[in-house]
């Protein structure tokens, strides 16, 4: 690994450890309650399901594990499962979807959301509809009438994203949106959502390849 993946790898460890020492301090019962995740208590865990795929958080260490129990390397994604069990307030699903910009704070790092998710939903995705539309309905994600290929689906339980695409062609290059539902500011804030979009790109990138 070189110098710059290191240094990368250090970073991204940095908002996982501190976040950790947040999940210490909570009530396992409690975020059970938030959340209405799984939470067997001989064993200290918790069960998260994230776009398909389980994944054991162990209580109160904030240690994060495949179902298998092998250890889980993605520090932003760990990172993320740790914020939703600190922070969700189970309020449902409203329906209603809103832009990034709508989102509280989500003026100020619009740019930096538009780079990471928005283009890079529209690059990886923009030629490659069919890809697109295999991997969303292998996860069970409802059609949604937008662009030339939109999908609603569960992120984590009870945060939804509509995924859009516009292909391109001999006049525009491919575009992209991403919607969120109403509730999402009662899950995470503007700055985790980009971590939200980047995830899910790369599950679905990860889904397309198979």
């Amino acid at each position: 690994m070189d110098r710059a993946a290191i240094d990368e790898k250090r970073k991204d460890k940095i908002p996982y450890e501190y976040n950790r020492e947040l999940f210490k301090k909570c009530n396992p019962e409690e975020i059970y309650k938030r959340t209405g995740c799984k939470y067997n208590s001989d064993s200290n865990e918790f069960v998260v399901k994230l776009m398909g795929t389980k994944y054991i958080v162990k209580f109160p260490s904030g240690e994060i594990l495949n179902q298998d129990y092998s250890e889980v390397n993605n520090y932003p994604l760990k990172t993320l499962i740790l914020r939703y069990l600190i922070n969700s307030k189970k309020v449902p699903a409203t329906n209603k979807y809103i832009t990034y910009r709508d989102v509280s704070g989500g003026n100020v790092y619009y740019n930096n959301f538009y780079g990471r998710c928005i283009f890079r939903l529209s690059r990886t995705f923009g030629n490659k509809l069919d890809k697109f539309k295999e991997a969303l309905e292998s996860l069970g994600a409802e059609k949604i009438d937008m662009g030339d290929a939109a999908y609603k689906f569960e992120f984590i339980d009870n945060v939804y994203l509509v995924f859009a695409i516009w292909s391109g062609d001999e006049e525009f290059s491919p575009s992209a949106q991403i919607l969120f539902d109403g509730n999402i500011s009662f899950y995470f804030t503007a700055e985790d959502l980009a971590f939200v979009g980047e995830i899910a790109i790369a599950k679905l990138k990860e889904l397309s390849n198979k």
